[in-house]
């Protein structure tokens, strides 16, 4: 789990066997619907937790362990009585009977493992960068099947690349949590050639950053002094932007952000730094771990500009930032035994249609699923969504809660903005199958799975998709292996029987502030609640009937 007191923000549950097989994954804000499972009464990974229970039809008094990411003991000393009382603040269950053994992960630790464990790779250097873990905000590990994980290397918690970045994204005006904003806005100061100062030397193994690190308790920091470290390295990240940009906020609105120069100049300032570090990182990482192959993780694994310069062979695992460390405490308890195939995202909640009730579709047209129907209406420029099968873990909508439309203009990356109550500066992605993918961008061997990379796109995607190419030339491309998300690869199929380029824009479904729908009664209310053409919801098509709502 990722749980409370440590785990505040993105809390979520994973289940494994004995073998670490995964049987079932799920984020919290997909139960509560409260986006990244913030606030009281929200951050708890109880509605998580209990549907990987009963998708493998066992109860609390079946587990053998339950696994933390999190070493609360140092961060939270004396704030337990007991496990069985540390057990219940994280989890919300009560258990009057046996206690399963507790393990509590380190924080990098568990997100290593998430990334490892989750690749192809039989060995790999692992590189975990975040805002902090315990004591560290990046480390560098070392992992294969033959032997126990290594760490390498790590970074003190205030010279987090993490905690920079929050520095931009604060003055900007955004939350932490909503640094992909900042990330799609730098784009804009690529895109006009701005030259930057450099917030960070990258030469040799070391860093060092413009805004200098705190003094802080080795090996032992307690949450109090976590919080105030990372209140006044922010703050400092923050007056240093306000310096360089003359001015301690924006001068206009957030949609139109990439009008202000200041703003722009942040954004790019803050992705410039994250870029340098992370590529200068990633060198040190295959340098110490003996391999080519890396693997990231942590918060800022999520940044899919940087990922994109980085060199293969590269995994990033589809649930990177904190949610990912319920899958990697559990594998540091109970890890596979061999490397597979890299990790299906699939493996959240079903859909499962058939317990809607009659009032959730009052008013909607309902016809079974039709590829060639719903390809009709793409082409007619609609723009539907669609809920298919076990919804994706992580921040990526990966084709079973997507909204889609062909990307032959510009009009369409307009009106889906729209649609979703984003500014209009911000990117849209797009997916296509295999075959097609090499006619639209660079190629990405593992990246492109789950959405996790920027990739320059060719001339032939700026003539046939514009509406998925971002102002700086590029985007965050999904190529869908075959069988993973039958309709969108039959529609995919059906445009190119059509003679159509067979490429989608495909974001996530939800709406602003909310999370990724999950359940089909989520999928009705989203649809009804945006201004969406059509619905593919499990095995039919709906549609709005004329006076319908």
């Amino acid at each position: 789990m990722n749980a409370p007191p440590a785990g505040w923000h993105d809390a979520s549950a994973c289940l494994v066997d004995g073998s670490g097989n995964v049987i079932a994954y799920s984020e919290q804000e997909r139960h509560n619907r409260v986006r990244h499972a913030i606030g009281d009464g929200f951050n708890k990974p109880t509605g998580a937790a209990r549907f990987c229970l009963e998708q493998a039809g066992i109860t609390v008094d079946d587990l053998d362990t339950i696994a933390i990411g999190w070493d609360i003991d140092q961060m939270f000393p004396g704030f337990f009585a007991d496990e069985r009382e540390l057990a219940m603040h994280a989890t919300g269950f009560d258990f009057p009977g046996r206690l399963p053994e507790i393990v509590l992960v380190p924080h990098h630790r568990a997100h290593a493992a998430s990334a490892f464990y989750a690749s192809p790779f039989s060995e790999a250097g692992v590189l975990v960068v975040d805002g902090n873990g315990e004591n560290e905000s990046t480390t560098i590990w070392s992992f294969s099947y033959d032997r126990e994980p290594e760490r390498k290397y790590a970074r003190p918690r205030t010279t987090s690349l993490g905690y920079a970045y929050d520095g931009a994204s604060e003055w900007l005006g955004f939350h932490h949590l909503d640094a992909g904003r900042t990330m799609g806005l730098a784009a804009h100061g690529r895109a006009r050639g701005l030259v930057v100062e450099t917030l960070v030397d990258t030469d040799g193994d070391g860093l060092r950053l413009a805004v200098p690190p705190l003094p802080e308790n080795d090996g032992h920091a307690t949450i109090d002094e976590i919080g105030s470290h990372y209140g006044a390295t922010v703050t400092a990240w923050r007056e240093l932007y306000a310096k360089l940009a003359g001015a301690d906020r924006p001068s206009v609105p957030a949609d139109r952000l990439n009008e202000d120069p200041a703003a722009v100049l942040v954004a790019y300032t803050a992705q410039r730094l994250i870029e340098d570090a992370v590529t200068s990182l990633a060198a040190t990482a295959r340098r110490l771990a003996g391999v080519a192959e890396l693997c990231l993780a942590g918060g800022v694994a999520l940044n899919c500009s940087a990922n994109g310069l980085l060199p293969g062979p590269l995994f990033v695992p589809p649930v990177p930032h904190d949610a990912g460390v319920a899958l990697g405490a559990a594998w540091s308890v109970r890890p596979p035994q061999r490397p597979g195939g890299a990790i299906s995202p699939y493996l959240g909640e079903d859909v499962r249609a058939d317990g809607v009730g009659p009032t959730a579709v009052q008013g909607l047209l309902r016809t079974g699923f039709d590829p060639d129907q719903v390809t009709d209406l793409l082409l007619d420029g609609q723009v539907g969504a669609v809920a298919q099968g076990r919804a994706e873990v992580g921040p990526r909508a990966l084709c079973h809660r997507s909204i889609l439309a062909v990307p032959d203009t510009t009009a369409v990356h307009e009106r889906v903005n729209r649609i979703k109550h984003r500014e209009q500066w911000r990117p849209f992605a797009g997916v296509t199958s295999p075959q097609y993918a090499g006619t639209l961008w660079e190629r990405q061997e593992h990246l492109s799975r789950y959405m996790l990379g920027a990739a320059r796109v060719t001339d032939e995607a700026r003539r046939v998709a514009p509406g998925v190419v971002h102002v700086d030339g590029t985007t965050r491309p999904q190529v869908l292996a075959p069988g993973t998300a039958p309709a969108v690869e039959a529609v995919l199929a059906a445009l190119a029987g059509r003679g159509a380029p067979p490429v989608l824009l495909n974001t996530s479904f939800n709406d602003r502030g909310e999370p990724l729908v999950n359940s089909a009664a989520d999928a009705l209310a989203a649809f009804r609640s945006m201004d969406l053409d059509f619905l593919v919801l499990d095995d039919a098509l709906y549609r709005r009937t004329p006076g319908g709502c």
